[in-house]
C-alpha cells in the first residue's frame, strides 16, 4: 500500500469511528433518512479530516476528532452575552434543549419547532434545507465535520420566518458537564420579504459539532451575530451555509474568545441578483488558544455584494489562522467582492497565518483582498502614555479600536454595544 492509499485508509477508518461515537438520531420521515445516509456516505467517501487536508494544513483537527474530549473546566462568573438583549430565549445544556429552562418558542411571524419533530414529519418546509446546503458547500473543499453533523444531529430547531419577528431569538448554550461531546443542527428558512435575528452565545460543551443551514429568500434579511467565550478549554467546529436569493441581505458576525481550538466555517453562496453577504469576526486570545476562521463565498448572479471582515488579537502563544476565499463564476457580472483579514499581534510568540484567494471568470467585476499582520504602533501609544493614559489601557483602547471595523458589520447598534462592553470588559482581565 503507497503512502497516499495508507492516508485514505486511515481517514476512511476515522470517518467510522466519528459515526460510532456519535448514536444514530431516532428514526425520521422517509426524506430525512435519506438525506442522513447522504451526508453519511459523503462522510465516509472524504473520510475524517487530517492535517494534509489543505484547509486543515494550519489548524490541527486532532482535538476535534481524537476520542473523548479533553475536560474543559466550567466558567460561570458573567452574565450571558445577549442576556442584555430582548430576545426569544432558547436554551441548550451540553447539546441537549431544555424547555424547562427556555422561553415559549411562540413568536409572531416565525414558526419554530424542535429538529426531531420536523424531521419527524412527512411532509415539511425543511424537506428542501436538511443536508442540501451542506452537501453544495461540499465543492470545492471537504467539509467532513459538516457532514457529521447531518449525519447525527438530533438536537437544534427548524425556524421559518414569515415576517418581521418582533424579538431576536437566541441559542443560548450551557455548558456543564467537564467532558460533554454534543452535536446541534439548526435550520432557517426566511420567506420572501421576512426579518430576523439570530444569535447565538455560550461554551455549550466540552467539544461541540455545530451547523446551520440558512435559506434566505428573495427580499429576506437575516442577520446572525454569535459570541463565543470565554471558557478556555473548549474545542468548537461550526459550520454555517447561506443561500442567497435576489435582493436578499445576509450578515453574520461571530466575537471568540479564549478557546483550546475553534474552527468556523463559513459558506455564502450568491443565486439571486444585487443580494448583499456580509461575514465578519473578532477573535481574541492568549496562552495556547487557535482561532481559525475558513470563508467561501460563492457569487453565482449579478450585481451581488459580498464583504468579509476578520481581525484577531494574539498574545502569549495564541495562533491565529484565516482561509478565505471568493469565487465569481463567469456569469456573476458587476459583482462587488472585498475580502481583508488582520491580526495584531501583541508580543513576539503569537502568531498569525492567512490565505487570502480570489478566483474570477466574470469580466466586469470589482474584487479586492488584502491580509496584514503587525504589532500595536508604538507612536499611537506613546500619543497615549504621553497625554497620562497608562499602558496597559492605551493598548487595550488600541485593540478596541482595531476590532471595531468588525463589530461595525453588525447593523444593530444595541447588539453591538454589547458586543464591545463585552469585549472591553475581556480585555480589562487580558492586554495586561
Amino acid at each position: 500500500m503507497d503512502a497516499r492509499a495508507r492516508t485514505q485508509a486511515v481517514k476512511a477508518e476515522l470517518a467510522e469511528t466519528l459515526l460510532a461515537r456519535h448514536p444514530a438520531p431516532a428514526k425520521g420521515a422517509a426524506w430525512a433518512e435519506s438525506a442522513r445516509d447522504a451526508a453519511r456516505a459523503r462522510l465516509l467517501a472524504m473520510g475524517g479530516p487530517g492535517r494534509r487536508d489543505e484547509y486543515w494544513r494550519r489548524t490541527d483537527p486532532a482535538p476535534l476528532v481524537d476520542g473523548a474530549p479533553r475536560a474543559a473546566a466550567l466558567v460561570l462568573d458573567e452574565t450571558p452575552i445577549f442576556d442584555e438583549v430582548d430576545a426569544l430565549r432558547l436554551i441548550f445544556v451540553d447539546g441537549e434543549f431544555r424547555a424547562d429552562l427556555s422561553d415559549d418558542p411562540t413568536l409572531d411571524g416565525v414558526e419554530i419547532q424542535p429538529l426531531q419533530d420536523a424531521l419527524g414529519a412527512d411532509i415539511h418546509w425543511a424537506k428542501g434545507l436538511f443536508g442540501a446546503l451542506e452537501a453544495a458547500g461540499q465543492d470545492p473543499v471537504a467539509r467532513p465535520l459538516a457532514a457529521l453533523n447531518t449525519a447525527r444531529a438530533s438536537e437544534g430547531f427548524c425556524v421559518r420566518v414569515t415576517g418581521k419577528s418582533a424579538r431576536p431569538i437566541n441559542f443560548r448554550y450551557l455548558h456543564e458537564s467537564e467532558t460533554s461531546d454534543a452535536v446541534v443542527r439548526h435550520l432557517v428558512r426566511v420567506e420572501s420579504g421576512a426579518e430576523v435575528t439570530i444569535l447565538e452565545n455560550g461554551p455549550a460543551a466540552a467539544r461541540i459539532n455545530k451547523a446551520m443551514e440558512i435559506d434566505v429568500a428573495a427580499g429576506a434579511t437575516c442577520h446572525h451575530v454569535r459570541a463565543e467565550g470565554r471558557d478556555h478549554d473548549r474545542v468548537s467546529a461550526s459550520h454555517i451555509f447561506a443561500r442567497l436569493a435576489e435582493r436578499s441581505l445576509f450578515k453574520s458576525f461571530t466575537l471568540t474568545v479564549n478557546g483550546r481550538l475553534t474552527r468556523n466555517e463559513t459558506v455564502v453562496e450568491f443565486t439571486g441578483d444585487e443580494a448583499i453577504g456580509h461575514v465578519a469576526g473578532a477573535a481574541i486570545g492568549a496562552e495556547g488558544f487557535r482561532h481559525d476562521d475558513t470563508v467561501f463565498v460563492t457569487h453565482d448572479a449579478e450585481r451581488c455584494e459580498s464583504r468579509q471582515v476578520f481581525k484577531k488579537v494574539l498574545k502569549s502563544g495564541a495562533q491565529g489562522v484565516f482561509q478565505g476565499k471568493i469565487l465569481v463564476k463567469k456569469d456573476a457580472q458587476k459583482t462587488d467582492g472585498y475580502q481583508i483579514s488582520q491580526a495584531l499581534l501583541l508580543d513576539e510568540d503569537a502568531r498569525f497565518d492567512a490565505k487570502p484567494e480570489l478566483e474570477i471568470y466574470a469580466d466586469d467585476v470589482a474584487c479586492s483582498h488584502g491580509s496584514t499582520c503587525g504589532e500595536v504602533d508604538e507612536d499611537a501609544l506613546f500619543y497615549l502614555r504621553s497625554r497620562g493614559v497608562p499602558e496597559d489601557e492605551a493598548t487595550a483602547l488600541m485593540v478596541l479600536a482595531f476590532v471595531d471595523e468588525a463589530v461595525a458589520e453588525i447593523d444593530d447598534e444595541a447588539i453591538a454595544d454589547v458586543i464591545r462592553s463585552r469585549v472591553a470588559g475581556w480585555l480589562d482581565r487580558r492586554v495586561g
